[in-house]
This record gives structure tokens, C-alpha cells and sequence, in this order.
């Protein structure tokens, strides 16, 4: 019995170990993926051909120029995207798959009006000779109202 309650007080003391967030391997790709999110501008295509979104209405794209004709129906024209600092979680596997959970202040048109929003955007990006694409992406719009935003996200 003693074995027993022994082996689950490791297996419980070991959790915390195991769920620990890798936030430093792979610096090189880190940089990289930072970059490209900071370097967007609206028209930049990062998007690999076989690329997925899904919109704010839940809407599904199956590539880049599926998702921009889905803008295009919605009368949606994006003026700004800057990440939130502080509130980017980027994991990299293999050094060649990213995961990214990303706080978005956007300045966008929808049919006419101007508004800026809060988004939390998750994407997953993966690296083919050498660079980088988006393969995945949504979006959701924050209320802030109902749910305020720690903007001191520690990864």
C-alpha cells in the first residue's frame, strides 16, 4: 500500500515538470515566426497554397484566394494588424511547425464603417525550403467588455 501511495505522490509531483512550456527551444525559428508577424502588412501574403482559415462567422476558406473573395462578399478591408506586445505564445516542433496564439489591435472597413477591434488570432505556420507560410489560421473578435484582457501573458 505504501509502494502505491508513493508512486502516486511522484507521478503528481511530476506533472508540473512535464506541463512546463517550452518558450526557449528552437531561438533561430522563434525570431523568424516574431518577425513575420510583425512584418505583416495588409496585402502581404504569407499563405501556403494549401492554406485553411476559418472567419468570424465561422466561414471556411480553402486557400488564400478563397479567403480574400470571403472579404471581398463580406465588403471587409483591413487597414492595420499590430500584435498586442506581450501577448504572443509561439511553440515550434521540429523546427519546421509553429503554433502561434497572437493579440491583434485591427483597424478595419466592414461595409463602410471603420472599426478597431481586438482579435485572438491562433496559426499554425510551417516551414518549406527555408521559409515560412501560414497553413492554418482564425480569428476571434475579444469583448472586452464581457471578458477584459490581461495584457501580461507570461508563456
Amino acid at each position: 500500500m505504501k509502494n502505491i501511495q508513493l508512486l502516486i505522490a511522484i507521478l503528481l509531483l511530476s506533472i508540473p515538470a512535464l506541463a512546463q512550456t517550452d518558450t526557449t527551444s528552437y531561438p533561430k525559428e522563434r525570431q523568424e515566426i516574431r518577425q513575420l508577424l510583425h512584418s505583416q502588412k495588409p496585402g502581404t501574403v504569407i499563405d501556403c497554397k494549401d492554406m485553411v482559415a476559418v472567419g468570424p462567422k465561422g466561414d471556411i476558406s480553402f486557400s488564400h484566394q478563397q479567403w480574400v473573395e470571403a472579404q471581398k462578399t463580406e465588403k471587409l478591408v483591413f487597414k492595420s494588424v499590430r500584435p498586442v506586445p506581450g501577448n504572443e505564445i509561439i511553440r515550434i516542433y521540429d523546427g519546421t511547425t509553429a503554433v502561434v496564439n497572437t493579440l491583434l489591435n485591427v483597424n478595419i472597413v466592414v461595409d463602410g464603417r471603420d472599426l478597431n477591434i481586438k482579435v485572438r488570432r491562433l496559426e499554425v505556420y510551417r516551414k518549406n525550403a527555408g521559409s515560412w507560410c501560414r497553413v492554418a489560421g482564425q480569428g476571434t473578435q475579444v469583448d472586452e467588455k464581457l471578458f477584459p484582457i490581461n495584457t501580461n501573458i507570461k508563456p
